[in-house]
């Protein structure tokens, strides 16, 4: 048995049913947890935009001190550092003489780099990691990554016969941490601006084993794929996400939950749907594990050359809720307060930025992941990926109506009202594409 080891969290923020962490459990005398906070999440990327928007790091902070409070009833500690991943992790393997690191594996191009670069320097020390953030590993799966089906019909009919073969694991006990150190590092971590619409949902473990046993001791899930269009409730969707997206609870232990529900309940399509929608979420898991770099790309994972032309001023009023599409600028409003939008407005504000207003898609998925609080790599490239059509819908681009999505979704308009959607200034661009001024008059737009 190794004596030192460095369990690195990254997604997968919970004890229980944590395969890897259950692993570093059994092969080691002494366990470091860690969790690394980057700086470089919170400074602008290449398309303008922070990688961790304050919603999204106040639900990230929540989840860290549900962590550290879970750990801490095992007997362990959570160190929480600020700094570059590559010189925190390398520190600590200098400092306490690491001979083991673990982790769970990750959709992530850019993580994966950090743990090859790891893998190179440190060639004497035993790097593992396994699936926890999936249903399936890689090695469970019916075709290899070379092979990946190209969409998601072909993925489900291979997979799905597998579903019910998934197994929940078990926490036991955690070794102890060396003891020559404590820490408490989390009030020197940036700190998250406090909103009321924020609070809708609360990060940790905690809060998400107490949503999905609330969710499924009603007949929600009985009703799932008649609601599961509408722009704004608390009951018309799941609500996983956030806690799924970072780990907080595995797809495994919802999808334990809802065959009780099925057994004890009923099954119907709805349920079905709820495993249809996770299904989904699996592929883009292992599309972003088998096209890595490809998801980033403009071209996408089909390397289809598209045409946009960047409007600063359009990227700017579709961030802020002010085009001239009420129901987009209702939903980016709710994004903005809250940190969450529907998957329907998510649709919605994703077609107009690439076909109303024909912007590059990245720069929209780069503003998803600053905002969401239910952010995931390979689910939000590879949606978008998918809606721009560049990704893994064979069909190419989709392109909503919007004057349809509205008098469907919202035919009052209550969503839009309460979302303010309708506060614009009824123009879209101060400037043509030639950077000529737009001056509006009585009858037309002109060049002056």
């Amino acid at each position: 048995m190794q004596n030192t080891g460095l369990y690195w969290f990254t997604n997968d923020l919970r004890l229980d049913d944590n395969l890897a962490l259950a692993q570093t459990a059994a092969r080691v005398n002494q366990m470091l947890c860690v969790y690394v906070v980057d700086p470089a999440w919170f400074t602008p990327n290449r398309y303008g935009q922070k990688s961790m928007g304050n919603c999204r790091w106040r639900f990230l902070q929540q989840t860290l001190v549900d962590l550290t409070q879970a750990l801490e009833a095992f007997g362990q500690q959570l160190l929480i550092i600020h700094e570059s991943p590559l010189d925190a992790i390398a520190k600590l393997i200098t400092q306490y003489d690491i001979r083991a690191l673990f982790r769970s594996q990750n959709a992530g191009f850019y993580e994966n780099q950090l743990w090859q670069t790891l893998q190179c320097r440190y060639r004497s020390i035993n790097f593992e990691e396994l699936a926890t953030h999936t249903l399936f590993s890689i090695h469970a799966l019916p075709f290899s990554l070379a092979d990946f089906p190209d969409t998601f019909f072909k993925f489900r009919k291979r997979v799905e016969p597998l579903v019910n073969n998934v197994v929940i694991s078990s926490l036991t006990h955690l070794p102890p941490p060396p003891k020559e150190k404590r820490w408490s590092t989390i009030s020197r971590l940036p700190l998250a601006r406090e909103s009321g619409d924020s609070l809708l949902f609360i990060g940790g473990a905690s809060g998400a084993k107490s949503h999905l046993l609330g969710y499924f001791s009603t007949l929600l899930p009985s009703t799932y794929k008649q609601v599961r269009n509408a722009l704004d409730g608390w009951d018309n969707s799941t609500k996983f996400s956030p806690w799924l997206a970072n780990g907080s609870i595995s797809v495994k232990q919802i999808l334990s939950a809802l065959r009780y529900y099925e057994h004890d309940v009923k099954a119907s399509e709805s349920t079905y749907w709820i495993q249809f929608e996770l299904l989904w979420r699996e592929y883009f898991q292992w599309l972003a594990h088998a096209h890595q770099a490809k998801l980033f790309i403009r071209s996408g994972i089909r390397q289809k050359k598209v045409l946009t032309t960047f409007y600063p001023e359009r990227f700017q009023r579709w961030c802020q809720g002010n085009t001239p599409c009420p129901i987009v600028n209702a939903c980016m409003n709710q994004l903005n307060a809250t940190g969450y939008m529907s998957n329907r407005g998510r649709q919605i504000v994703a077609s107009y930025f690439v076909n109303e207003l024909n912007l590059d898609w990245r720069y929209g998925a780069a503003y998803f992941e600053q905002q969401l609080i239910d952010y995931d790599v390979a689910v939000n490239w590879g949606n978008w990926q998918y809606l721009a059509g560049v990704g893994a819908d064979p069909r190419g681009r989709r392109w909503f109506d919007m004057d349809k999505q509205t008098k469907r979704y919202d035919p009052d308009k209550s969503f839009i009202i309460k979302w303010c959607g309708e506060g614009h200034d009824e123009s879209l661009d101060s400037v043509d594409a030639a950077d000529w001024p737009m001056i509006k008059s009585d009858s037309a737009i002109i060049k002056e």
